[in-house]
């Protein structure tokens, strides 16, 4: 992965993730919630679409994450998600102030939250390119721009912020 990344964190009804992702992964999560996504297993769903590569390894972060830490975050898995590399930065559930402290730290490019609840992509910080309810990106194929494209148009009720 470039060093040219964002942090994400996803709100569903469930809880919140937060995870690495590169820079073109703000028009796939995009993309994604303009096909309805409601939780985080829909958004990773339509995600495969555009960057399979990237979606099946949040959903193997968060799989790891999850056999190590029932509800709370266990020790051993502290200095992992407190590690301020975020290149092998793996994904994570939102459980404590530890996590809710890291999940606000933004990566190289900046911290995007998604809140699928309230229909809301919040560019909290982004220095990489402003985010349009309309938009376009490459496809990828094992991690690899592809020749095709895929479009997006977010619909109402969703709002970019700011």
């Amino acid at each position: 992965m470039s060093t040219n990344v964002f942090r994400f964190n996803v709100v569903d009804d469930e809880g919140s993730i937060s995870f690495i992702g590169p820079a073109h992964g703000l028009k796939v999560l995009a993309a994604a919630c303009s096909h309805g996504a409601e939780n985080v297993a829909d958004l990773l769903g339509w995600a495969t679409r555009y960057d399979q590569a990237w979606a099946d390894d949040i959903r193997a972060g968060l799989f790891i994450f999850d056999e190590h830490n029932l509800g709370t975050l266990s020790a051993c898995f502290e200095p992992l998600v407190e590690s301020s590399d975020d290149l092998s930065h793996q994904p994570f559930r939102i459980v404590d102030r530890v996590t809710r402290a890291r999940s606000m730290k933004p990566a190289r490019l900046g911290l995007i939250v998604i809140n699928l609840r309230a229909k809301r992509i919040i560019q909290i910080h982004n220095s990489y390119a402003d985010l349009g309810r309309t938009g376009r990106g490459r496809i990828r194929a094992n991690g690899r721009p592809t020749r095709s494209l895929f479009q997006y148009h977010l619909p109402d009720p969703w709002r970019i912020v700011p």
